[in-house]
């Protein structure tokens, strides 16, 4: 990749998982929450595909959470040459723009998990529709589906709200990103007594 941050998508899982826990920078907290929602929606989309029995458009529902998995997984990638240019911005000589240049970056980086998070709250709503209807027989994986789409809005909300604070960036992305958290937990709340 010409920016140097490999396609994560393209590692053996446990490679992936040894990049996580090295030390260095990337992949981090935003790369490792693309990946589990992109893990969520692969769960929904099976869920679907082996509920035909039981919902009537499970195609379609398949098909949705598959388009959500393919737009969210790349996130992984994009989170991680984002924070990249944080860092390089930070540590530019120190200039008239080199605050500019942070903040410009920071405001660039929140984006990707607002995108993540935006994915995960579609997910979730998915993956509590077929913990209710779909097939009885894959409650347990469209429950952790659920959960972990849910955790993913919320650690990528957080992750929003850390780089606009960071950059002192004042506008509207918290709030849509507080939105999809009360979406992704409204979601939860919708199973929660079925299991």
């Amino acid at each position: 990749m010409s920016d140097g941050t490999p396609d994560y998508l393209e590692l053996p899982v446990g490679r992936f998982l040894d990049l996580v826990a090295s030390g260095e920078s990337a992949p981090g907290g935003g790369s490792t929450v693309a990946i589990s929602v992109a893990l969520a929606a692969g769960l929904s989309s099976m869920a679907a595909r082996l509920s035909t029995k039981q919902l009537t458009d499970s195609a379609v529902v398949a098909q949705r959470a598959q388009r959500l998995r393919e737009r969210v997984a790349p996130l992984a990638r994009a989170d991680a040459a984002a924070y990249g240019l944080v860092l390089a911005a930070r540590r530019a000589p120190s200039t008239d723009d080199r605050d500019g240049r942070v903040r410009v970056a920071l405001s660039e980086a929140a984006d990707v998990p607002l995108a993540v998070a935006e994915a995960g709250a579609e997910v979730a709503k998915i993956a509590a529709r077929l913990a209710s209807d779909g097939n009885p027989n894959l409650k347990g994986d469209t429950i952790c589906a659920l959960m972990l789409a849910d955790a993913g809005v919320r650690a990528a909300a957080t992750l929003v709200e850390i780089n606009l604070c960071d950059g002192g960036i004042e506008d509207g992305r918290p709030g849509r990103a507080r939105q999809l958290v009360e979406a992704a937990a409204s979601a939860r709340r919708s199973v929660e007594g079925e299991v």
